[in-house]
């Protein structure tokens, strides 16, 4: 028997936007509560907050406002698919379903820039999206607590991302 279709969020995004930050799928947890990087294990929302100067802990709608008032929209590669549990390689590879970036380019043409959140949501855009040319990519490493990096050496890297702000 096949893994229940689940279905991911809506971007975050306004006219705002001139950088989009990539996941690949909200996690079981984030599914859940109806959050992006739920999971307080996930260090997205500690490195977003240092690198735009909001509190980590405040409401999830006040994070949201934060980012999007920096100019930083937040979606993932996949719509919807199939897995069990929450690791990236769990997804059922038929059952991906993309999210359309041509109409969210095309709605917000000043997104130029985008990140993405670790190298599975790079490798799932390359292979079912494809570039866009107006826009430039960066794979940066994934803030999951299933990538062990020191925390330090993520934060290191995600400062790309206010530094071109």
């Amino acid at each position: 028997m096949s893994a229940p279709l689940l279905r991911g969020f809506p971007p975050v995004v306004d006219e705002r936007a001139g950088v989009l930050i990539l996941g690949s799928f909200p996690s079981v947890q984030s599914l859940a509560v109806g959050q992006y990087y739920a999971n307080p294990r996930n260090a997205f929302w500690r490195i977003t907050a240092e690198l735009f100067g909001f509190d980590a802990t405040a409401p999830y709608e006040s994070r949201l406002a934060a980012l999007q008032s920096t100019g930083v929209a937040l979606w993932d590669v996949v719509r919807a698919c199939r897995r069990v549990g929450s690791a990236d390689s769990a997804i059922e590879p038929k059952s991906l379903v993309v999210n359309d970036f041509g109409e969210l380019y095309a709605r917000y043409p000043a997104i130029t820039r985008v990140y993405f959140n670790g190298a599975k949501a790079a490798e799932l855009y390359r292979r079912l999206v494809g570039p866009d040319d107006r826009v430039q990519y960066r794979r940066l490493p994934s803030t999951s607590p299933a990538h062990a990096v020191p925390p330090q050496s993520k934060l290191a890297a995600w400062r790309e991302i206010s530094a071109q702000l």
